[in-house]
């Protein structure tokens, strides 16, 4: 198993199960060095809007409490961090900015899931037409432009037709981007598991062509995620086969 994973949830994301010692426990059996728990960041909405894949603004403290304890308590075991996995949402990012140094976060990823906000903007994950490819490709940009994130997880959640040159192109723009910023793309070992649109093989293959460098992350919603060697392994030879470089390194916010 990878010494590393910074991509892990909680179940105030309202899609994953078990508690918080759970995957830290997990973790320390598969041997892993250093855990960073990154559940998907609460947003200020200047709306009344009730997100349904994200914790609420309020449980916030809760959820940094929880993970700083664990620190503690395993810390002769394992390294904890507490970390969020943000989307770039422009009218939010003076907000989030001033929450992570406020909460003393230790790092961010780069999870794009809606264009512009969830209060009214499209799912990346669905099919997406070329204007819409377009837009998740330059919402990627401009958040590792920021600086503030560690690196770009599933990048390749865009849905769109890969055989497209179009797609190609793209692509290509997002993978540059990250090169020049020296951030890594994860390959999300859940999206792997489940058989979803990615990772896919044409993005890796432009990754590689590119030469960024590939962060493994388990995106784990259960602890047993953790314990998969299985998935893990076979994830990590396809990126072998690719000729990827792999890194277990990110940059922190503190």
């Amino acid at each position: 198993m990878n010494k590393n994973n910074y991509h892990t949830h909680t179940t105030r994301c309202y899609h994953a199960s078990g508690k918080d010692e759970e995957y830290v426990k997990a973790a320390i059996k598969a041997g892993i060095k250093e855990l960073g728990f990154s559940d998907h960041t609460p947003w200020h909405y200047d709306s009344s809007f009730k997100a349904t894949m994200r914790m609420p603004e309020n449980q916030l403290d809760g959820y940094i409490e929880s993970i700083l304890s664990l620190k503690e308590k395993y810390k002769d075991q394992i390294s904890i961090l507490v970390g969020l996995e943000c989307e770039y949402f422009e009218k939010y990012i003076p907000w989030l900015k001033q929450m992570l140094e406020d909460k003393k976060i230790d790092y961010i990823i780069l999870g794009n899931h809606f264009d512009e906000t969830d209060e009214t903007g499209i799912y990346f994950g669905r099919p997406l037409n070329k204007q819409q490819l377009t837009k998740y490709v330059e919402s990627c940009i401009a958040g590792i432009k920021t600086g503030l994130y560690s690196y770009v997880a599933h990048p390749d959640l865009a849905f769109y037709d890969t055989d497209d040159p179009f797609y190609t192109q793209e692509m290509t723009r997002l993978c540059q981007a990250a090169k020049e910023y020296q951030m890594p793309l994860e390959f999300n070992l859940l999206g792997y598991a489940t058989h979803r649109q990615y990772p896919n093989e044409t993005f890796f293959n432009i990754a590689k062509k590119v030469g960024n460098k590939v962060i493994i992350g388990t995106d784990a919603h259960e602890s047993s995620a953790l314990l998969d060697m299985n998935t893990y392994q076979l994830g990590k030879q396809w990126l072998e086969r690719l000729g990827l470089e792999l890194t277990e390194d990110i940059k922190f916010l503190i």
